[in-house]
């Protein structure tokens, strides 16, 4: 059945070509909703941006037809802007103040009503983004939903993608995996299916008999058998893998033959350590790469304190204290002045802010993006396509740590990198679960 969406600003602003997400059904954006793009065009950053396209869009749009009227788009849909809601009245009742939300709400109540009374035929939706948007609509009766269409391509919801599975084999099969580094498929056809894995994902082989003995490796896709880590076990610069989660990051991060690595897990698990870890190693010593490029969306937690004095590296500084943090701790450096007479003697780290990747192109760079469940998913699409040749980028964050206005766990930058790259020659993947900043740490990540 064909229904009505209603847009509402955040939609727009989130995905500027949303307009074209919602097949042969209506599309209707509230007057009011332009009024907040062309207050958002003149942006410098992401949502400015998006604002532009919007608007670029839409005139582009109207030489099909008068858009108050509706326009037949592309795949078959309609799109039309609706000027009623300066009728609020059927809305006073209900929301007493005449601002931008309740004007983008009075439309879709106004259009339901018509609904009601048999005047249109499609039942209407509004479309939010804004979680206080959807629940003052649907306390007036109207039918509400987050933006979808970036999630339906998922099912509707994140896969459960640990990186790694596990594999219950005779005791035997354990030791002879221990002196060869390796088995092929088909000896372990019998007790898993060869057609699950997928390239680049960890193997966790268990005892069948019930004993503590383990074994972990990693799936060749391009040589069809199983290997053992040939990096994880080992330690860089002082730091070694604490727990399987760890061993298995290292291994892909440490692997010339992957180019993109993820790691998502929550606070304190070792993605930033053991990243800037095998950085380090790739670039200062074994000097397979050029300079050690690290970044981050630079999005406030909580109230924002404003701008802030100084130059560029002033100004980025406390955003990337936690980086300088984890490099002093590398280092085993006591005061920040000697941290920084070490990464100038270095000459091979970039600290930069992430605004001003856009049109550069990287070659030969370990890149490092930190807070990556902050990104959407244009900015991380930008990002890779920054990536030149000789280049390994690793994207890390905590999907339930979002601090976007418009993102959640599914729909953000680095759960459709981890999605979309899933089997690919070039990618692996690795979820931590074990916080091994302290005892105190895990406690507070389970309990809190």
């Amino acid at each position: 059945m064909q229904k009505t969406f209603v847009l509402d600003t955040s939609v727009l602003l989130h995905d500027p070509k949303s307009i074209y997400s919602f097949g042969e059904n209506e599309v209707v954006i509230p007057s009011v909703v332009i009024e907040e793009i062309d207050s958002k065009k003149n942006l410098q950053n992401e949502i400015g941006r998006n604002a532009r396209e919007v608007a670029r869009s839409l005139d582009e749009l109207k030489a099909l037809g008068s858009l108050s009227k509706g326009i037949t788009l592309e795949n078959k849909g309609r799109l039309r802007i609706e000027l009623n809601h300066k009728n609020i009245s059927n809305l006073v009742g209900y929301f007493n103040e005449a601002n931008n939300d309740n004007r983008i709400l009075a439309v879709a109540l106004n259009l339901a009503l018509d609904n009601r009374k048999g005047l249109i035929e499609t039942p209407v939706v509004l479309v939010s983004k804004d979680v206080c948007m959807r629940i003052k609509s649907d306390s007036i009766g109207i039918e509400s939903q987050d933006y979808l269409f970036d999630k339906i391509e998922d099912n509707g919801q994140l896969e459960e993608n640990s990186g790694y599975v596990e594999c219950y084999v005779p005791s035997e099969m354990i030791d002879a995996f221990y002196i060869r580094k390796a088995l092929e498929i088909d000896e372990i056809a019998a007790y898993f299916s060869k057609n699950s894995l997928y390239a680049n994902q960890f193997i966790l082989f268990k005892d069948e008999g019930g004993t503590s003995k383990s074994a972990i490796g990693k799936y060749k896709r391009n040589v069809n058998r199983i290997e053992g880590l040939y990096y994880g076990e080992n330690s860089y610069w002082g730091i070694k893998g604490k727990n399987l989660e760890q061993r298995m990051a290292l291994e892909a991060l440490l692997d010339d033959d992957i180019k993109l690595v993820t790691l998502s897990g929550k606070a304190g698990t070792g993605k930033t350590l053991l990243s800037l870890v095998a950085g380090l190693y790739k670039t200062n010593d074994l000097k397979k790469y050029n300079k050690l490029l690290i970044t981050k969306p630079v999005i406030p937690v909580g109230r924002d304190i404003g701008y802030l004095p100084g130059d560029k590296d002033e100004k980025l500084r406390p955003w990337v204290q936690p980086i300088y943090d984890n490099l002093e701790f590398i280092l085993g450096t006591k005061t920040i002045s000697k941290l920084e007479d070490t990464l100038i003697g270095m000459n091979r780290i970039e600290i930069e802010a992430l605004t001003y990747i856009r049109g550069r192109s990287i070659p030969n760079q370990f890149i490092i993006i930190d807070e990556a469940q902050n990104l959407t998913r244009h900015e991380v699409k930008t990002i890779i396509t920054r990536v030149g040749e000789e280049s390994k980028i690793v994207l890390m964050g905590d999907t339930e740590q979002i601090d976007h206005p418009y993102l959640d766990s599914v729909g953000n930058g680095l759960s459709y990198v981890i999605n979309k790259f899933k089997g690919q020659e070039m990618a692996a993947h690795v979820n931590f679960k074990k916080v091994e900043r302290s005892s105190l740490a895990q406690l507070a990540a389970e309990i809190l």
